[in-house]
């Protein structure tokens, strides 16, 4: 059984500076922070993971709180319960914000195309041709639950007359079955696959639409990377407090039910999933805001953009 450390209180601080700065310890404390952040991403509670994992609750608290030497086949069990990329969790040099796109990138990649891309790299190719140009799709909603992107949405797509679609019903239809369903067959990634294949198909149809996607749709590199660049996204915005308030009015907890702390998890969701959805085009923020002005505020931050000629328009 794994017994947490507890540092005493009178415990000399020379002693205690010793223990911080001792490479193991900061190294547990990293990984202990990259799981707490990669499970929040996904939008999963401790007991969630713990379920899916098959690992104790507690045992997951001492991991990420820095006291558990998890041994590989653990935490393997845990990236695969979040459906992450094991690597991910293990603490290293920071790399670029970029770098998860391109890894799934190469993941996917003929050999004609990794030879290109190491010639490109290494400063022997001309990248020129190999830059995406992908077509204006419309306007995409991204944010957390609660955030209004299915209410303001269809107001927006009415507005400017442009269809409306839900990414998580366009993935229940194309599969035939719900989200949770998905998620309790295949897990968490094949859940992002079907997402990704989802958003493909509806980038095919070459029509302007507003866009309802997914809270944890950020979590995704791939799928994230081509919803940047083939929309103009906006992240809808509100306090904790009004998130919750909406999801309880909806009568919906998914992933936080009979979860004690729900509220300190979506504040953690919140926290971890913000240094993304900052990465939108625009923020609209409509804390304390009544839907209709919530509406026209969105509907003012998107005004130049249709103003434009749409169908030419390609995001930089």
């Amino acid at each position: 059984m794994l017994v947490g450390i507890i540092l005493p209180a009178d415990r000399p601080s020379a002693e205690r500076m010793t223990e911080q700065s001792d490479p193991e310890t900061s190294f547990l404390e990293q990984l202990g922070q990259r799981v707490r952040t990669m499970r929040a991403l996904r939008g999963m509670s401790r007991k969630v993971l713990a379920k899916v994992s098959g690992i104790s609750e507690r045992y997951i608290a001492q991991l990420e709180g820095g006291k558990g030497n998890v041994s590989i086949v653990l935490l393997r069990r845990v990236s695969n319960a979040m459906g992450a990329h094991l690597e991910d969790l293990i603490p290293a040099s920071e790399p670029a914000p970029d770098w998860p796109v391109i890894r799934d990138l190469v993941r996917k990649a003929t050999p004609k195309q990794i030879a290109h891309a190491k010639d490109v790299l290494s400063g022997h190719g001309n990248g020129a041709s190999a830059q995406r140009h992908v077509a204006f799709a419309g306007i995409a909603l991204i944010g957390l639950r609660g955030a209004g992107k299915s209410t303001l949405g269809k107001l927006l797509a009415k507005k400017i007359g442009w269809s409306f679609v839900e990414l998580n019903k366009e993935i229940e239809q194309q599969n035939g079955l719900s989200v949770a369903e998905i998620i309790a067959l295949y897990g968490q990634e094949g859940f992002r696959r079907m997402e990704q294949a989802a958003l493909g198909q509806l980038l095919a149809r070459k029509e302007l639409m507003v866009l309802a996607t997914g809270g944890g749709i950020v979590s995704e590199p791939l799928t994230f990377d081509l919803i940047l660049s083939s929309f103009y996204t906006i992240w809808l915005k509100a306090e904790p407090e009004e998130h919750m308030a909406r999801v309880r009015r909806q009568g919906d907890l998914r992933p936080m039910a009979d979860d004690r702390s729900a509220m300190a998890e979506l504040r953690t969701i919140l926290r971890s999933r913000e240094p993304l959805y900052a990465r939108a085009s625009a923020v609209v923020d409509t804390a304390g805001l009544t839907v209709d002005s919530a509406a026209a505020r969105l509907i003012e931050a998107v005004t130049p953009v249709v103003a434009q000629d749409a169908r030419m328009f390609a995001r930089g």
